[in-house]
Formats: C-alpha cells, structure tokens, sequence
C-alpha cells in the first residue's frame, strides 16, 4: 500500500511550549494544496474513529521518515478549520530535540500528512477533492505541499526557551559547516 503526502502550512504557527510540546493545524479544509488537491471537511472522521479516542496510533515523524519517529501526537482532531494535532516532541530522542531547537528557531515550522485517499473525485479546473482519507502520520517538514500547515513556535517565554534558540543556532552552524566541506 502506497503513502500519499500532503504538506500544509496553515499559517497558525507549530507552537512550542515547555521544550517539547508542539501543536498546530497538519491540514485546512478547502485549502488547495501544491498538486491542486483539497481536503474536504469530515474527511479524517472515520479514520480518527478507527483510531480511537485522539489518534492516538497517529505517528509523529521527523520528515515522513518512517525510521525517524520524534513524538506522539496526543491530540489529533477535526475543528471548524482542519486537522488539529497537538503533542510532544521526545527529548530523550536526538532528532526531537533539533526539531525542537529548528521549531522554536522558526528554522522549521511545516507539517505534512501521510495518507492514503479512500475517496476522492476530480476538482473543478484539475486536482482533486479529497473526501475520505486514512490518516498513517503527521510529519514535522521543511516544505510544507500546503503553505498554511505550519507549526508555530510558541514557546519564546518557555523557561528553557534560551537553551532552545541556543541549540538551535549551533545546529544550523554545524550544518552551515558541513556544507561547506562539499
């Protein structure tokens, strides 16, 4: 069974609080995304009730990764404008703490959905409307397919808000010096 991916950027900013819990919006309803599909409301509702209670077998990805697991979703839900999650990044986890430091950098702030389409028909003008989708994963991303999924870095007035923006900077320093060893 094959994946489809949807990256959203949904203007509401991923938001981390207390170093490691993120939230914000992995998909807008009606939103046309880079490959000219939208998501219909309703459309997760039956895949969040086989689920159960919160999405709680929602995977939380660094990239759609499937070897990069990087939290858990605690809260997965529809509301009037999308797809909310909220959750926890793992600080135990290598990869969590540099998505961390990246959200609350602003560095990274994009999510994306793994999915795959139950029903779907053809869009006005190309694209598709999506109307029945299997939720697998919700992945923090750089390019978000759908500019209003975003993550938002709430945290700023986080006790250990400094260690974070900290990390953050030494991270991108380490990555702006290894790409220039290329």
């Amino acid at each position: 069974m094959e994946l489809e991916y949807k990256f959203a950027q949904t203007g509401a900013p991923v938001t981390v609080e207390d170093g490691h819990r993120i939230s914000g919006y992995a998909s807008l309803w009606g939103a046309v995304d880079g490959g000219g599909d939208a998501v219909e409301r309703g459309a997760y509702a039956e895949s969040l009730k086989r689920l159960g209670e919160g999405g709680g077998k929602v995977r939380m990805l660094w990239q759609h990764d499937p070897r990069e697991p990087i939290g858990v979703w605690d809260e997965v839900t529809e509301d009037a404008r999308g797809l909310k999650v909220s959750g926890r990044l793992l600080p135990d986890v290598a990869r969590a703490r540099e998505a961390a430091a990246l959200v609350q950098a602003g560095a990274i702030d994009g999510l994306s959905i793994g999915y795959r389409t139950v029903r779907s028909a053809k869009a006005e003008g190309g694209g598709r409307r999506l109307i029945e989708l299997e939720l697998w994963e919700v992945s923090l991303v750089t390019f978000p397919m759908l500019r209003e999924a975003r993550v938002g870095a709430k945290g700023a007035d986080a006790p250990d808000a400094a260690a974070w923006r900290e990390m953050a900077r030494a991270v991108q320093a380490a990555r702006a010096a290894m790409a220039g060893r290329d």
